[in-house]
C-alpha cells in the first residue's frame, strides 16, 4: 500500500486524501438522488450533504489531537496536515452540523437525519480505503493468513502481519450502508401504504439514523479489539470503545421506547377498540 498515488510537478496526490474525495462526492450524489425521489430540494440536501461530511472529518482530526495531545503539542504541524482521524469525533461533529442546519433552514432534523446518515456511511467506507492506502487505523500481529503487511507506511510497522482492520471497518461500513437503504425501502413502503401516499415520504422519523448509530457502535466496538494504535483509553475501554457502549445504549433506548414499545401500545388499543 502507498500513500503517495501519483505527482504531477510539486502536485502529490495521496491516497488518503483522494479515498475521502470519492467518498465525499459519492455521499452528496446518493444523499441528492434520495431527496429527489422524495420530493424535496436537493440543493438542501447537497449543501447538508456537503457540510456534515466536510465538518464531520474535521471533528474527527479534533478528537484525534485530543487522544494524542502531548504528542501534538511537541509536532503540532504533522499532526494537522498527517493521517488519522477518531470517526466518533466525526458522528459527534456530523449529528451537530445537521441539527445546526435543520434549525437554521427550519427543517426537521430527524427526517433530514434519515435522508443524509446513509451517505454518510458510504463516504465512511471509502474512508477507510484511505486509511489502508496510508497505513494508519492498523491491527495487531497476526499470523493469520488474511493479515496485511506494510512496506511503505508512516504509521503502521513495516514487514509485520498485521489484522486488515481497515478492510474489516470499510467493508463494515458498506454493509451498514446496504442495510439503512434496505431498512429506509421497508419502512418507507409500510408509511405509503398506511397514509396511502403516492411519494416516499421524506425520513422515517429518526428510525434510520438510531439504525446507524447503532449499527456502527456494535461494529466499531468490535473491530477495536484486533487495532493496535493507541488513541487513549476510558478504563480497560478504548476511547471508541466508551463512546460506542454509551451511544448503542442510548439509541437502543430511544428506538425501543419510540418505535418498537410505541407500535405495541398502538396494537393493543387497536385489538380493544374492536
Amino acid at each position: 500500500m502507498y500513500n503517495d498515488i501519483f505527482s504531477i510537478g510539486p502536485v502529490t496526490v495521496h491516497g488518503y486524501g483522494l479515498m475521502i474525495a470519492i467518498g465525499v462526492m459519492v455521499a452528496i450524489l446518493v444523499a441528492d438522488k434520495r431527496s429527489m425521489k422524495r420530493g424535496v430540494n436537493g440543493d438542501y440536501v447537497y449543501t447538508l450533504t456537503l457540510l456534515t461530511v466536510v465538518l464531520g472529518f474535521m471533528c474527527a482530526k479534533v478528537l484525534f489531537i485530543i487522544t494524542y495531545l502531548e504528542d501534538f503539542l511537541a509536532s503540532p504541524l504533522a499532526f494537522i496536515r498527517g493521517s488519522g482521524f477518531v470517526v466518533f469525533g466525526g458522528i459527534i461533529g456530523g449529528v451537530a452540523t445537521i441539527w445546526g442546519y435543520c434549525k437554521y433552514k427550519k427543517l426537521n432534523f430527524v427526517d433530514v437525519f434519515d435522508i443524509v446518515v446513509p451517505s454518510v456511511a458510504l463516504a465512511q467506507g471509502f474512508g477507510r480505503i484511505g486509511c489502508l492506502l496510508a497505513g494508519c487505523c492498523y491491527g495487531r500481529e497476526t499470523e493469520s493468513p488474511i493479515g496485511i503487511v506494510f512496506t511503505h507506511s508512516d504509521f503502521a510497522p513495516n514487514n509485520v502481519r498485521l489484522m486488515p482492520t481497515q478492510i474489516m471497518m470499510s467493508i463494515g461500513d458498506f454493509i451498514i450502508a446496504a442495510v439503512l437503504f434496505w431498512i429506509s425501502n421497508r419502512v418507507e413502503k409500510k408509511i405509503m401504504k398506511e397514509k396511502g401516499l403516492e411519494q416516499r415520504p421524506f425520513g422515517c422519523g429518526g428510525q434510520i439514523g438510531l439504525c446507524y448509530l447503532i449499527l456502527y457502535s456494535i461494529g466499531r466496538f468490535g473491530v477495536e479489539f484486533f487495532r493496535n494504535d493507541y488513541r487513549g483509553s476510558v478504563g480497560i475501554l478504548s476511547t471508541s470503545q466508551f463512546i460506542a457502549v454509551l451511544v448503542a445504549l442510548v439509541c437502543a433506548v430511544i428506538y425501543y421506547f419510540g418505535f418498537i414499545r410505541k407500535k405495541k401500545v398502538a396494537e393493543v388499543e387497536d385489538n380493544g377498540n374492536v
